[in-house]
């Protein structure tokens, strides 16, 4: 049995990995400091289905804080480490900024040095599709240069990436880092536009539909997204003999550093979504046209070619069968 540690366990991505290897059978030590960003109880709720199972170990700590993290791991041999831990949210850092860089690059640095200090043999680590900014060639490539991002969330997402890969080339550790595109499903955040709708529908109240509804997102199934993770977990990245430094590819390295985009690869108008998830709830959206807010997008779109050749694998769950789904949990869970 392998031993793990996964921060943000009681988060949306880390509770469902969790669930995932616990089942497995490996050894999962879960890291969370269940904040108030969103409902508490929803996160105490994934949590005390991850105490049912033995070989589940929780610590209550944030990030941030450096003597738990070194505690933890001088506790604990890990095989491999998922770091999920993050402050998230384009919208939120423009109102409250220092928590993101406290959570996501303080955090991040406790650990890198933890990894450093204790020999993990891969380091995986939630990156976002927010980096890429205002790129606008799609599909969008982790061989894209990521220069400018649009919100200070995006950019500490890049932060850990750049910091991951000084990390690699010093002290040789493997590290893989994901850029997610918008997850969704069961147990999901509440700020997202899903959850979001769906509370307000149910309510008879009004959602708001940004852009005037001139978006499209690659909403990713949180199954997909932690399908791709288990199948990465086992492949610790190696140095690319082949990488030119006259021509440096930002997908790859000379360092044992690799990123990966998870994403379903087939974009979706907004204004679909909502249509299928009314088709769901069998109730119709009272809709308020906005514009695009600050630090936000028109269209991401993840080239996923990386992913599919090395672990064989392509995100493929359509939004009639996740919307479905989460459609069902919401209605359980809420009693609605």
């Amino acid at each position: 049995m392998s031993n793990h540690l996964i921060t943000g366990a009681a988060g949306f991505i880390g509770f469902h990995l969790s669930k995932r290897l616990l089942s497995e059978n490996h050894n999962i030590i879960g890291l969370d400091n269940i904040n108030n960003y969103y409902d508490v109880n929803l996160k105490e709720s994934r949590l005390n289905i991850l105490k049912q199972y033995n070989n589940f170990t929780f610590y209550k700590y944030s990030l941030e804080d450096a003597e738990a993290i070194k505690k933890i791991f001088a506790e604990h041999k890990f095989d491999a480490v998922i770091n999920l831990a993050a402050q998230a949210g384009v919208r939120y850092s423009l109102e409250n900024p220092r928590v993101y860089i406290d959570s996501n690059i303080v955090g991040f640095l406790n650990i890198l040095e933890a990894c450093r200090y204790n020999e993990v043999s891969h380091l995986i680590f939630a990156s976002s599709s927010s980096v890429y900014g205002s790129n606008t060639k799609i599909p969008f490539s982790v061989h894209d240069n990521i220069d400018h991002p649009i919100s200070l969330y995006a950019a500490t997402k890049k932060s850990n990436e750049l910091m991951a890969h000084v990390y690699s080339h010093l002290f040789g550790i493997p590290i893989t880092g994901l850029r997610f595109f918008t997850v969704y499903g069961p147990w999901g955040r509440p700020d997202m536009a899903l959850f979001l709708f769906t509370k307000s529908i149910l309510e008879g109240k009004p959602i708001k539909v940004f852009n005037y509804g001139n978006m499209k997102r690659d909403f990713t199934y949180i199954d997909d997204i932690i399908e791709g993770i288990v199948r990465l977990m086992p492949r610790p990245p190696k140095a690319n003999p082949d990488w030119d430094s006259s021509n440096p590819d930002p997908g790859t390295s000379c360092a044992p550093y690799k990123v990966y985009n998870i994403g379903n690869n087939n974009p979706v108008e907004l204004t679909r979504f909502i249509e299928v998830l009314e088709e769901k709830l069998g109730k119709k959206a009272k809709k308020e046209y906005l514009p695009m807010q600050p630090g936000d997008v028109p269209a991401t779109y993840a080239d996923v070619d990386d992913l599919m050749r090395d672990v064989d694998f392509k995100p493929a769950t359509s939004i009639e069968d996740g919307i479905g789904r989460f459609v069902d949990w919401y209605k359980e869970y809420y009693k609605v």
